[in-house]
């Protein structure tokens, strides 16, 4: 079967290809760079090395450095102040002597000098609420940021340090040497923000009734990275580009007024002391329900709580080991429950905290949408390695940390809400709780590459979201960044760039992302190399600290497969995909020379019969359907008869395919990108065919190519990408027969006459 197919297309492309008249040399105005969109990547990849290897995996002096922090916190609910003193030891595993340590002072951003009040540009609003109008133009500015009592060593002298903005540089007395340790002691204070009105990260709601949430984060002065590709990590936070951070050990008190509930990271070791008895008997339970979330502090309880404010305290004592963070959140507001989940042979806990003003919203999804996370994320890339997982209820959150994240979705007052605020939460929660992979565990810096964190759990959110509900509205699916793709070039940015500096976060370092690896999931590699190669990602760099080439060199290694062309488009560039049809031409079967044979006859001074017996394709007009001899079958044709005969049995005669149909497929790429192009072909008994050609089809001709196919139907219609896969951002030209859409001049024209 295939033997005659190939025989006849030979003698096709054969004489196509001398039916060509010679051309002139081309002079090639890039001189000989190599422009190819299929040129290796080795020039944006940093050199592998010792530390990280050529294929991904962290090389055999990969190291890094470890921060371990014991802390004694107060929180001060009355004047929404903390106070803290921390210890840091901090242990350096580099082959560097450090002279000098920084040290993040993220809560530095709400100083009133912060550099981020000037680098922000200044618009006018749509509109203001009472709040944010009265803080921006008639009070004082906020006092924010931290203030530092004191930094001392470990005998107690105080250390020299220089603040600057964000960073806080400590001077050591003594060069820290590779393999040693030093502690020192940060005594600190800051004013919490409102962060209904600032929309920050963390911070506290206040309510009418005179109570506060509070979701606290970048709360203490934390450790910069120190690495083999950086150096120190000591960038600004400027607010998008989010955390760089070292993995440790934390000991944490917690003071709050004693009718607080709080959980945040790490194990609570007095949890039963600071529960009821009524409280923890239902705790106890929650540990081994695996159906249902069981309510541990009721709405009641809560409402009992919000009546009267403790004069008096108590503290929480946490625990986490081998945690890149620390965030809490705590009220007297809060409902509490939570639900087993086996996960592998352990059993983590979802839990989630929200006051009375999330249900009936709250207690109906939150904690069985962080059950369903923890299973899809585990089976995506690794089992979750915690004892539990947290969603607390923060009006305009959505923000994540180690085992704890806040996220929103609020129902009206009267507890009724809309398809579009369920889903909202729903699709927050997923993916904050999702950020535990990503960066938690796999710890990329977000503070440069926004999409290595923001991206890749997008991508396994969309995964997740269709676990936990089929059909959810997802983002993240190709189509969804055909816009952004097709928008204005200038406001556009490669998703390759440093995360403060990007026009469009959510486009860039989610939305495409995410749609990239869909595509390199669903189109490009299939499930099993993709998932495969994403499951070697994740294990490799657990606990570790990768960049984009230890990504981009992982996915490869471990699919065997060489995608540089597709990092350089999506990742490196602003390109578009834009794939159509600029032509289809029919063609049918004769034994008659065409004016081609001929012109090759003459070409070589040879006779048309010393060409010897051949079958010749004439082109025929492709609106026509196919009668008389276009569908005479194959096997009817003298010539072909004769070979048949000669060297087929009947048997294999029979065994043939009945090829009467013979198409020259034409497909132009006016976009930048090359991508695969996906054909579905509509025969005239309604049945369809899908043809994959992979990307490096365009290897030779970045502009057209060509492809030829011989079929036993007639083809009545082709559509390229039609379920959308690829972003295609000009859907106008993937059709055939071509379909003439109005433009929007004659919509408008008829619309103008009708009035």
């Amino acid at each position: 079967m295939k033997k005659i197919t190939l025989f006849i297309l030979a003698l096709f492309m054969t004489a196509i290809s001398f039916a060509q008249e010679a051309e002139p040399v081309k002079e090639n105005p890039q001189g000989h760079y190599n422009i190819s969109k299929f040129r290796q990547l080795k020039q944006e990849l940093p050199t592998p090395n010792s530390y990280r290897t050529a294929s991904g995996a962290p090389g055999h002096e990969y190291y890094q450095q470890k921060a371990d922090y014991k802390m004694d916190i107060v929180l001060d609910d009355e004047n929404q102040r903390i106070y803290g003193e921390e210890v840091i030891t901090y242990f350096n595993n580099s082959p560097d002597q450090l002279d000098y340590l920084w040290v993040q002072l993220d809560q530095n951003i709400r100083a009133p000098d912060a550099i981020t009040n000037d680098v922000k540009e200044g618009a006018t609003d749509s509109y203001y609420n009472p709040e944010k109008f009265t803080q921006e133009f008639l009070g004082e500015p906020f006092q924010g940021g931290f203030n530092i009592d004191y930094v001392k060593n470990d005998a107690g002298l105080d250390m020299n340090y220089t603040v600057n903005g964000t960073m806080m540089r400590i001077d050591l007395p003594e060069a820290l040497k590779s393999g040693e340790k030093t502690s020192f002691k940060i005594k600190w204070w800051y004013n919490i923000n409102n962060h209904l009105i600032d929309r920050a990260r963390s911070g506290y709601e206040h309510f009418e009734d005179g109570n506060n949430n509070y979701v606290i984060a970048q709360f203490f002065p934390r450790m910069a990275v120190y690495n083999d590709v950086e150096g120190w990590q000591n960038m600004q936070f400027l607010g998008r580009g989010e955390f760089a951070l070292v993995f440790g050990d934390y000991e944490v008190n917690i003071t709050t007024p004693a009718d607080h509930i709080l959980d945040g990271t790490g194990v609570i070791t007095n949890r039963k002391e600071m529960l009821t008895p009524k409280q923890w008997k239902r705790y106890e339970k929650a540990l081994t329900s695996y159906d249902e979330p069981v309510v541990i502090v009721t709405q009641e309880e809560a409402e009992e709580n919000e009546k009267e404010i403790a004069k008096k305290t108590k503290t929480w004592k946490l625990k986490a080991k081998n945690v890149r963070d620390f965030a809490f959140a705590t009220s007297r507001k809060y409902i509490l429950d939570a639900q087993a989940v086996k996960i592998g042979d352990r059993t983590v806990m979802a839990i989630s905290l929200y006051s009375k003003e999330g249900n009936p919203l709250w207690e109906e999804y939150s904690t069985r949408v962080v059950a369903s996370t923890l299973k899809s994320y585990s089976a995506q890339m690794f089992d979750y390695p915690y004892h539990k997982a947290i969603s607390v209820h923060a009006k305009r959150q959505g923000m994540e940390y180690p085992m704890i994240c806040f996220n929103y979705g609020r129902p009206k007052t009267d507890g009724t809400y809309t398809e579009r605020t369920r889903n909202g939460m729903i699709g927050v929660i997923i993916h904050e709780v999702g950020h535990n992979w990503f960066p938690m565990i796999i710890n990329s810096d977000e503070r440069q590459w926004g999409w290595m964190d923001e991206g890749l759990n997008t991508f396994a959110q969309l995964y997740a979201e269709q676990d936990f509900e089929p059909g959810f509205p997802s983002r993240g699916y190709p189509k969804n960044v055909v816009d952004y793709m097709a928008g204005d070039q200038m406001r556009i940015a490669p998703i390759m760039t440093q995360h403060d500096n990007v026009y469009n976060s959510g486009a860039n370092a989610y939305s495409k992302p995410a749609a990239g690896l869909y595509m390199l999931r669903e189109v490009i590699l299939g499930h099993d190399l993709f998932d495969k190669a994403f499951k070697t990602y994740a294990e490799r760099w657990r606990f570790k600290h990768p960049t984009p080439a230890d990504f981009f060199r992982t996915m490869e290694d471990a699919s065997g497969t060489d995608l540089d062309w597709f990092w350089r488009g999506w990742f490196y560039t602003t390109d578009y995909n834009d794939i159509g049809i600029k032509e289809i031409k029919k063609y049918q079967v004769t034994e008659e020379p065409t004016e081609a044979a001929y012109k090759i006859a003459r070409r070589y001074g040879m006779t048309i019969d010393e060409l010897g017996k051949n079958l010749y394709l004439v082109e025929m007009d492709v609106t026509k359907s196919n009668t008389g001899a276009q569908s005479t079958s194959l096997q009817d044709i003298p010539t072909l008869n004769e070979y048949l005969t000669s060297n087929f049995s009947k048997d294999q005669r029979a065994a043939l395919r009945d090829t009467r149909y013979f198409y020259e497929l034409i497909f132009e790429k006016p976009g930048g990108l090359v991508m695969p192009i996906l054909v579905e072909i509509t025969y005239a008994d309604g049945s369809k065919e899908n043809k994959k050609y992979p990307a490096e089809i365009w290897r030779f001709n970045d502009k057209e190519v060509k492809k030829i196919l011989a079929t036993e139907k007639e083809i009545t219609g082709i559509k390229i990408d039609p379920n959308q896969l690829t972003s295609d951002v000009n859907l106008d030209n993937n059709s055939w027969p071509r379909k003439e859409s109005e433009s929007k001049f004659d919509a408008f024209k008829k619309q103008t006459i009708s009035q």
